[in-house]
């Protein structure tokens, strides 16, 4: 029997990471677990910004609220969570060793060739690194769950 009490979405609030958090959500709610939502900002000691930094976690922080939506709340426990780090992947890892992680559910923009080669992925750092199985999702591939919530397959 599978037994997911904390699932970890880490989101860059881009296409794949939704994409990821509709998965997080929806096995959540059919595990009863609560569900950990993670952004991962720069840490920018030392760095030069155009933009005051506590405005930039503050939009973050308004984005993360926004996307654990009142509907989450009542259905199951959320966790919004903004974590400085100066590498996202070992953010990623470090918060799901610290909060006793089940899953990591996360997006990937499938990126191939020299792309790949020049920025890597995040998401396979996390994959070789993880304490905990990672799921992997690829937008706009492949969808499994239909829009009223279910994992019932959808034929694409």
């Amino acid at each position: 029997m599978i037994v997911l009490k904390n699932i970890l979405v880490p989101t860059d609030f881009g296409e794949a990471a939704e994409a990821a958090l509709r998965y997080g959500r929806t096995l959540a709610a059919t595990f009863g677990a609560d569900l950990h939502v993670l952004h991962v900002m720069d840490n920018n000691f030392l760095q030069a910004r155009f933009a005051d930094p506590t405005t930039i976690e503050a939009a973050a922080r308004k984005d993360l609220h926004v996307r654990a939506e009142a509907d989450d709340r009542r259905r199951f426990q959320t966790h919004a969570v903004i974590k400085k780090f100066d590498a996202p992947p070992d953010a990623i890892v470090t918060y799901a060793k610290s909060a006793a992680i089940d899953l990591i559910v996360m997006g990937t923009h499938g990126r191939h060739g020299a792309a790949h080669a020049l920025m890597g992925s995040v998401a396979e750092r996390v994959v070789r690194t993880a304490p905990c199985p990672v799921l992997v999702v690829r937008h706009p591939e492949h969808e499994f769950i239909t829009d009223v919530g279910d994992l019932t397959p959808v034929v694409a």
